[in-house]
């Protein structure tokens, strides 16, 4: 009977929330990532090299990494729904805005701001995920999230080379007319999350009260088991936390990896020979590839109960791949070694954020998993900035792809070291222990 009610209940909120989330989760990943599709003729346009493009692409997350941590308190205190609408309708207009750039000083303005005005949406997502998800759900919640990645990116490719052929309409060149026409669908979307959204499973109308006990019992008996006795932390305490410093250095080293190919598989797959058009196609494969073992890597981590060899095993895939593409140079065999590296990159992330939540609850939930993601998202500057200075030094990728692969081993690495094996014991505990959770 309770197996039932767990089953239906865990369904409705899925089928409620999910698709929402990630629909906003995918619109966001467009504005932050479409530059590399827009470089093609911005570069030319404004007379940007690859060292200053690099700068461009990975500024944003220096507006990110200042504003996450406060903007994830404020949604603590304002509530979920309201915040995240008005962080999709501020990063809209500055993703649109992003159009008028005139030069390296104005496109760096924009890309910071962007950055800046998005910040607190994929920790506050996370965040609003553990109110409504009980621990032993969380990694393929969280791989139905990162759908939105691999995901984007691959309708990004296709979707920006069929904007990029409106180059001239109206006097406009088609880089411009990427950074408005992506931009709309988080403005309008932002009015759907108000309309739609619901904040606690408390207020949620559309569960019967049978189902609201058991979520709601559920979930507490999971944040006191985080607590064992000890007070609630306050809020800026976990800013000192060693546990959330050491996922944070984790995820770092990842989100460099995940950006430097991001902002650069397009341009490393049109120096191959590809025309524009059939680079933004070939940047798809990589990425529908990386989104299926993904989501079968989420799959295991859940049913096993495990997260750190996954995420290791994940890491090393990653970073094999990347390694072996900078090996291959150019051949058309780098690809596929790309697509391998995908899988291992994306399939580390679902593995990897059910473990804050797992010692962190309330407001210290709010504060520490801001804190892991903005500075593990300082990688997302550190990958794209070293990836474009050694292009422009050596005249080739391949330096910033072992870089890369190195990053993503130096990830295993640390993950090895520091995080704690689970015990049988505490595998077999109905829900995860502060011990598991103790992981850094």
């Amino acid at each position: 009977m309770d197996k039932t009610l767990e089953q239906r209940t865990i369904r409705k909120i899925s089928w409620r929330l999910l698709p929402l989330i990630v629909v906003i989760y995918f619109v966001a990943y467009i504005d932050r990532t479409n530059v590399s599709f827009a470089s093609f003729g911005m570069t030319r346009d404004l007379g940007l090299d690859a060292y200053i493009y690099g700068w461009g692409a990975g500024i944003f997350f220096l507006g990110y990494f200042l504003f996450e941590v406060p903007s994830n308190l404020m949604l603590e205190r304002f509530g979920a729904r309201r915040w995240i609408a008005r962080i999709m309708i501020s990063w809209g207009v500055m993703a649109a805005l992003t159009a008028l750039s005139r030069g390296p000083a104005s496109f760096l303005l924009f890309r910071f701001l962007l950055g800046a005005t998005e910040a607190g949406f994929f920790p506050g997502i996370i965040l609003y995920l553990t109110y409504w998800f009980p621990a032993a759900y969380r990694a393929r919640v969280i791989s139905a999230l990162f759908l939105a990645v691999p995901g984007s990116n691959a309708v990004t490719a296709a979707a920006s080379a069929a904007v990029l052929k409106m180059d001239g309409l109206w006097g406009v060149p088609g880089w411009q007319w990427l950074y408005v026409v992506e931009a709309l669908p988080a403005v309008l979307l932002a009015f759907v999350v108000l309309a739609v959204m619901t904040e606690r499973p408390a207020d949620a109308a559309w569960l019967d009260a049978e189902e609201k006990a058991w979520l709601e019992g559920r979930l507490a008996a999971e944040r006191q088991a985080v607590l064992q006795g000890r007070p609630p932390e306050g809020r800026w305490a976990v800013l000192f936390d060693r546990r959330a410093l050491v996922l944070a250095a984790i995820y770092l080293t990842i989100v460099t990896a995940t950006y430097g190919i991001t902002f650069f598989l397009p341009l490393i797959i049109n120096a191959m020979g590809a025309s524009e058009t059939e680079t933004g196609l070939l940047t798809a494969v990589p990425y529908l590839i990386g989104t299926v073992g993904m989501v079968l890597w989420a799959i295991s981590s859940d049913r096993r109960r495990e997260r750190r060899w996954h995420y290791i095993v994940a890491c090393l895939i990653g970073a094999g791949g990347l390694a072996l593409t900078g090996f291959i140079g150019g051949s058309w065999w780098a690809l596929a070694a790309m697509s391998v590296a995908t899988i291992g990159i994306y399939g580390a992330k679902p593995s990897f954020w059910p473990l804050p939540s797992e010692f962190l609850t309330g407001t210290a939930a709010a504060g520490g998993i801001a804190l892991v993601n903005s500075i593990g998202n300082l990688g997302g500057f550190v990958g794209p900035y070293i990836v474009g200075w050694i292009k422009q030094s050596s005249g080739g990728y391949e330096g910033g792809l072992y870089f890369l692969a190195g990053c993503a081993f130096l990830s295993a690495v640390i993950a090895f070291f520091t995080i704690r094996p689970r015990t049988e014991v505490e595998a077999a505990r109905p829900y995860p222990e502060a011990g598991a959770s103790r992981s850094a």
